[in-house]
Parts: C-alpha cells; sequence; structure tokens
C-alpha cells in the first residue's frame, strides 16, 4: 500500500468487520482517518487499535439520518480541512425468501444499503471534485453482480450501488475523482449475524461459507492496493464466488440455471431452518 500521509480517509460501519480492517491499514500506512457508525465505543476502541488514534477522529452517526448528512459532511472536513477518499461501507444483509419477507425488509435495506451511501457521497461531492485528488469508493457485494437466492433486498441495493458508482464515475473521472466499486465475497464478519429474517429481526447466527471466509485485514489491502493500481471494480472473493461475476457476464443461462438448482438443492432450508 502507499504511503497515505496527509491524506484523510472517512470510513462508515468502521466500528468491525471490512470497516475496521480499512481504518487500521490506512492509519498504518500514515494516513487519519474518520470512523463513523453508531457504536462509540468500538468505534473508540479501533481508534486506540490503530496505533495512532491521534490520526482517528470519531464521528458517530446513523447513516440513515439523511438531513443530518449535510451538516456531519462540514463536520469532517473542518477535522483537517479536507477528506481525500469517503468509504461507503456501512450496510446490512439479509437471508429470507422473498416470498416470506416484509416489505419493511426492502425499505430498510435498500435505505440502509443504496440510499444512505448516495446521499452521503451527494453530501460530500462538492468537496470531492475540488480537490487535485480524490476517491469515492463503494463496499457493494458479490450479491451486486449477480442475483443471490436469500438476498432478493440486499442483491437489489448492491446492483443499485455499482449502478451509481459506474454513472458517477463518468461524471467526475475528469475532475480527479476515482470511484472504485468493491464487490466482496464471504468476509469473516458478523454480516450473517446481523443479516435481516423475513420479518426483520435479527438473523444472531453466522454461515460456514462467513465463517470461513477472507479476513478483513485481507479483504483491506486487496481493496486499499485496488484503489492505488486506478482500479474502477474489484472482486475480492475465493473459490467458486470468484469466478460468479464473470460466469453471470458470459453465460447468462448457465448461471441462471446454477441458481435455480442450488434453491432446488435445499439451500434455503440449509440457511433458514
Amino acid at each position: 500500500m502507499a504511503d497515505q500521509s496527509g491524506k484523510v480517509a472517512w470510513i462508515t460501519g468502521a466500528s468491525s468487520g471490512i470497516g475496521e480492517g480499512l481504518a487500521k491499514a490506512f492509519v498504518a500506512d500514515g494516513g487519519a482517518v474518520i470512523l463513523s457508525g453508531r457504536k462509540v465505543a468500538e468505534l473508540e476502541r479501533v481508534a486506540s487499535e490503530s496505533g495512532a488514534a491521534e490520526r482517528c477522529h470519531i464521528l458517530p452517526f446513523e447513516t440513515t439520518d439523511f438531513a443530518a448528512l449535510p451538516e456531519l459532511a462540514k463536520q469532517a472536513i473542518a477535522w483537517k480541512g479536507q477528506v481525500d477518499i469517503l468509504v461507503n461501507n456501512a450496510g446490512i444483509s439479509q437471508r429470507s425468501l422473498a416470498v416470506n419477507t416484509d416489505f419493511s425488509v426492502y425499505q430498510k435495506i435498500i435505505d440502509v444499503d443504496l440510499l444512505a451511501p448516495i446521499a452521503l457521497t451527494q453530501a460530500l461531492l462538492s468537496h470531492l471534485v475540488g480537490l487535485d485528488k480524490a476517491a469515492v469508493i463503494n463496499i457493494s457485494s458479490v450479491a451486486g453482480k449477480i442475483g443471490a437466492p436469500l438476498r432478493t433486498a440486499y442483491s437489489a441495493a448492491k446492483h443499485g450501488i455499482i449502478g451509481y458508482g459506474d454513472s458517477l464515475r463518468t461524471e467526475v473521472a475528469g475532475q480527479g475523482v476515482q470511484v472504485l466499486n468493491v464487490a466482496p465475497g464471504s468476509v469473516k464478519t458478523d454480516v450473517s449475524r446481523n443479516a435481516l429474517n423475513a420479518d426483520g429481526s435479527r438473523r444472531g447466527q453466522s454461515d460456514d461459507a462467513i465463517e470461513n471466509g477472507i479476513s478483513p485485514k485481507k479483504c483491506a489491502e486487496i481493496i486499499w492496493q485496488a484503489l492505488n493500481d486506478g482500479k474502477r471494480e474489484v472482486v475480492v472473493a475465493e473459490g467458486p464466488e470468484a469466478t460468479m461475476p464473470q460466469m453471470r457476464a458470459a453465460e447468462p443461462d448457465k448461471f441462471f440455471d446454477l441458481m435455480e438448482q442450488m434453491i432446488a438443492g435445499g439451500y434455503a432450508k440449509e440457511l433458514i431452518d
């Protein structure tokens, strides 16, 4: 990873998982981070464990408090006079069949995973385009590249943030703003435990794939390297997950058959029961 001295990254969902990994890696390479999330104690822990708490600024907020975001953007900029990189990482997943899922689950996931990062980016965008070099990193998912079973709301939101990022990139690339869309597969985080059931309740348990997934530290290293390499998109996955987006693009019917076979083979029962 490149020397990040003098640069400021604002990371949402920074209290755990991928966000925590990104924050610690950025600080380790000399950068300063604005740590955002809802759990202040955990944000303070991340700052303390970073090894340079003086280069960490805690700015807690609820991502779906859209009206508050313009003022929060001003506060973030005021800390060091600039924000060079915005990382839209905060999110929530789902484990439920569409036929059983309450519409409120769709509203919540799309608010958190799609509208919230768009709203925050929009609040900061005029600042970013005023810098010589800036970046927006959107943490989507492999589910944002494919139609993943039991994740109709999550896939919809994560597809959406990729679409927003791709479109935004066309407009701001000439103004020095890099837009990197990230599609992680299984990363060992609490994403499955925090996922929503059909009724909107917290799932409370993990998946084997997640428990055996890539470490947040390794995921963060890949993401920062992709940004440094000027990439527009990166899939952070191993095994079959790494090839699914390519199969979806190159052989869609074959891929659709595969996903349908997963459900026919008991995938839903395995995760829900």
